[in-house]
């Protein structure tokens, strides 16, 4: 099999990476959320493509269908979509107070503010 074949393991790859250099590189705490949900969204795609199998159908029986696509991958992608969600809010609601309290998202300046209290 050549590497077109393997094209949306590439993407799924990339996806990864991009979002975890900024979890890692950014100080702002919303971009590190941010960065969060491009990892999360990377391991969504690499299940939901790992589920499909190439001519096969819903696993429905019937007589004109021979081979069917498995459906777990799918239902649990939904189940993590939305604990993604409730992940993002929650993390957000957190970035709200840390700004009320320090005045900012910067990593460094709450850091700095912390040490010298």
């Amino acid at each position: 099999m050549n590497a077109v074949g393997f094209l949306n393991y590439w993407f799924v790859v990339v996806l990864m990476m991009i979002g975890f250099y900024i979890l890692i590189a950014q100080g702002n705490l919303v971009k590190k959320i941010i960065g969060l949900n491009i990892f999360q969204t990377s391991v969504f795609i690499l299940y939901i493509s790992m589920g499909k199998i190439e001519g096969a159908t819903a696993p429905i029986l019937n007589s004109n269908w021979s081979v069917y696509s498995n459906p777990l991958p799918h239902v649990l992608i939904l189940t993590a979509i939305v604990v993604g969600v409730a992940t993002s809010a929650l993390g957000l609601s957190l970035v709200v107070r840390i700004h009320e309290a320090y005045g900012s998202v910067e990593e460094d300046q709450i850091n700095e503010m912390d040490r010298s209290v």
